[in-house]
């Protein structure tokens, strides 16, 4: 059954890649504690007292609330998917409380930090380096430099740029690209697709890759992805977070390094810069306005830092503590 579910997220819910993995290893290890087999996950087990119990379980081995949130996620899914089987009656994880969440506000990279970032890296997108690309030979040690190097720092214009997920950046393809209407063709969650704007700087750098790409690997087609390796190859999850991490290391900039932290960053610029929050919603591709207010409190907590910095009544508060 629990091939049949996860086959049910990814052909019907259209759930990604890492959320199927997520979600199988969580049902695995329920089922490896309740004493199940893996395939069944019996009806036995799945009672509120028993949830409660694995709960308890979890807890006990030290894991964050919000790793307990995810298995009871899971598990809270497949009872759902059983019910519509004619398995289940009821959800029996509805009636387990769950532990209480911290909550985390996005992290996100200062406007300064990626401004500079991106003038650095300017000479890596620009048309010199190409044409020393393009007067090398595939393979050439060089050649996969420059190439990788380009490669790395688009990847990360694109990502800061549109506030798009690692995976829908891996499944761009080049017609997803419209240089006309200056937009890009994204698809999202649940096959959902939507159009971002792209300024000027990013079609010329998008452009000029291309122009590598297709010396260093021949592939040409519009359907082919956008972004490829040096060998031609898509690019997969592991790729993308290494890239972000090898750039955004090299170049000071303090924090986690990760795609979703690009994301986070475009959306607290945007709201710090006056962006309506439906635009923002549509922009990132949200299902719903909740998903996109979290960013207003990044905001709500830098004013509150200035506001104690520079207030006169807040400093003198201060000095009398």
């Amino acid at each position: 059954m629990i091939d049949e579910y996860i086959a049910y997220l990814r052909d019907v819910r259209r759930y990604s890649p890492r959320t199927q993995t997520l979600y199988r290893d969580a049902l695995e290890g329920f089922a490896l504690w309740a004493g199940d087999t893996l395939a069944s996950l019996g009806m036995t087990n799945l009672i509120p007292s028993r949830i409660r119990e694995y709960e308890a379980s979890l807890i006990e081995k030290g894991l964050k609330p919000r790793t307990v949130h995810l298995h009871m996620s899971a598990l809270s899914g497949y009872c759902n998917y059983l019910i519509k089987q004619g398995k289940l009656k009821s959800n029996p994880v509805r009636g387990v409380k769950r532990p209480k969440m911290e909550k985390r506000l996005p992290e996100y990279y200062t406007e300064k930090s990626m401004d500079d970032y991106l003038k650095e890296t300017a000479h890596a997108a620009g048309e010199e380096e190409l044409k020393i690309l393009q007067s090398l030979k595939p393979g050439d040690k060089l050649a996969s430099e420059l190439y990788n190097r380009r490669l790395r720092r688009l990847i990360i214009s694109l990502l800061y740029a549109t506030g798009i997920r690692r995976a829908e950046l891996i499944g761009l393809q080049r017609q997803s690209v419209d240089r006309g209407r200056q937009t890009l063709r994204v698809k999202g969650k649940g096959d959902k697709m939507r159009e971002i704007p792209l300024i000027p700087s990013i079609l010329e750098e998008i452009s000029l890759y291309l122009q590598a790409a297709n010396s260093m690997t021949g592939v040409s087609k519009p359907d082919s992805p956008l972004l490829t390796t040096e060998k031609g190859k898509p690019l997969y999850p592991e790729f993308v977070d290494r890239a972000v991490k090898t750039e955004l290391d090299g170049y000071g900039i303090s924090g986690r390094k990760s795609p979703h932290v690009l994301r986070h960053s475009l959306a607290t610029a945007l709201l710090d810069e006056g962006a309506d929050l439906n635009a923002i919603k549509e922009m990132l591709g949200h299902s719903s306005l909740a998903a996109t207010e979290v960013y207003t409190h990044n905001s709500i907590e830098r004013l509150k830092a200035q506001y104690m910095n520079a207030h006169p009544r807040a400093k003198n508060e201060e000095t009398h503590d």
